[in-house]
């Protein structure tokens, strides 16, 4: 069979690829919200022709994988040769039938097998951080990831088929795509709570980031240099609700010579994890200041939650239920992120309970990582990461703003595909 048909698919998309970003400087994926899993999913076009590919959003993973078992075809992949310089870049410890291999692991349940690296095609839209331009404009030829058996799907979201990876190492996609297609090595994320709308996340852009509004929210950051690690690790100091500091051992916010402790972001875990004495503490003092709102905890938690209120007792605001504030400290008091009851409080409605839960949950008195900040909190506030200066921007609630995550414009302006 003649490969130039091939030839000229491969050509057209580069070419279609190289005339769109060279108008605008920044990919696009949409990020959508599982609300049975409570897992963030983006979609991706992955293979020859270009296939849509839902993929696990994971904040600290090294590299992405995709099951390879299920109906896998492609007429650009390709194997990486154990002897390559990209093998050893990537630090493989094993080799497959002379090829090069690597771990791939699910996330929720730890478990991790061996498989092939591969290369292929990977295609996103294009923005310029107010709309969708092309739906497919930005191609990565070369996108590495790898091969996953399809038992690694295990208690993943209805229809994904691998993880989307955005950790800090040189194979993650933003890295890819940022050398691939010679964009600056930074992104930012915006997380949906919507059941109808996605968030949008933002590759090889420091901004600008508009949603449905005039003000551009990459001017709204606070930025804090980010801790050396693969995963987000921040530099949290103490934790503040409504001010008042809560009483932490602080050994525990800094990671230790076993890699104990500290505090990292994570998309994976649906809200935040304490480690169990600063658990305490927090919800204690969290009771204690929703006692000044006339706030009384009811007699039964809902699991995994240890604090609720009737519903009928907390009132709402632009930024969610009026309860005490908490806040995420760094470097130094005046640097925070502030959390309000949209990202602080879970509603709860069903034949029997009708509650507001605090978001926050124990994770255990040898929790490996003290404080996780998880997927609930990030919601509707945009974080943006510079891989290069190892900064992390947060804007704290974009509700304050008057607007959301899922605001973001994804209806394309453009009608032209690289693939009909």
């Amino acid at each position: 069979m003649s490969l130039l048909p091939f030839l000229v698919l491969i050509f057209s998309l580069i070419f279609v690829s190289a005339l769109h970003l060279s108008h605008q400087t920044a990919l696009l994926a949409p990020i959508t919200k599982d609300h049975t899993t409570h897992q963030y999913t983006i979609q991706a076009h992955l293979k020859t022709p270009l296939q849509p590919t839902k993929l696990l959003l994971h904040l600290g993973a090294s590299f992405s994988w995709l099951d390879c078992y299920q109906n896998y075809t492609s007429s650009t992949f390709s194997h990486v040769p154990c002897n390559s310089s990209l093998c050893s870049s990537l630090r493989s410890l094993a080799c497959a039938n002379s090829t090069c291999a690597l771990f791939p692991e699910n996330p929720l349940t730890r478990r991790a097998t061996l498989a092939n690296a591969l290369l292929d095609s990977l295609a996103l839209p294009t923005t310029d951080g107010s709309t969708q331009l092309s739906q497919l404009g930005g191609l990565v030829p070369d996108f590495l990831f790898s091969c996953s058996q399809t038992s690694l799907l295990q208690g993943l979201a209805k229809g994904v088929a691998g993880l989307a990876a955005l950790g800090r190492s040189n194979f993650s996609i933003p890295a890819q795509v940022s050398r691939s297609l010679s964009l600056p090595r930074s992104f930012a994320l915006c997380l949906s709570g919507s059941r109808s709308q996605p968030g949008p996340v933002f590759l090889g852009s420091g901004g600008p980031y508009f949603f449905n509004s005039k003000i551009d929210l990459s001017n709204t950051v606070i930025t804090y240099y980010l801790q050396p690690s693969d995963e987000y690790f921040i530099g949290l100091t103490s934790i503040r609700v409504n001010g008042k500091a809560v009483p932490i051992n602080a050994s525990l916010l800094t990671v230790d010579e076993n890699g104990f402790g500290g505090t990292k972001i994570s998309t994976v875990d649906p809200y935040t994890v304490l480690e169990t004495s600063i658990y305490k503490a927090f919800a204690d003092l969290f009771v204690k200041e929703a006692l000044g709102l006339n706030l009384t905890v009811t007699a039964t938690a809902v699991n995994p939650f240890g604090v609720c209120y009737a519903g009928k007792d907390i009132m709402s605001t632009r930024v969610g239920p009026a309860v005490p504030t908490v806040d995420l400290v760094m470097q130094s008091d005046d640097v925070f992120w502030r959390v309000f009851g949209s990202n602080s409080m879970v509603r709860i409605e069903r034949s029997d309970a009708d509650v507001w839960c605090l978001g926050f949950v124990d994770g255990g008195p040898h929790a490996r990582t003290s404080v996780v900040i998880g997927g609930h909190q990030l919601e509707d506030n945009l974080l943006q990461f510079d891989l290069e200066s190892k900064r992390l921007g947060f804007s704290s609630s974009i509700l304050v703003r008057g607007t959301t995550c899922a605001n973001f414009n994804f209806t394309s302006s453009s009608s032209r595909h690289i693939v009909k």
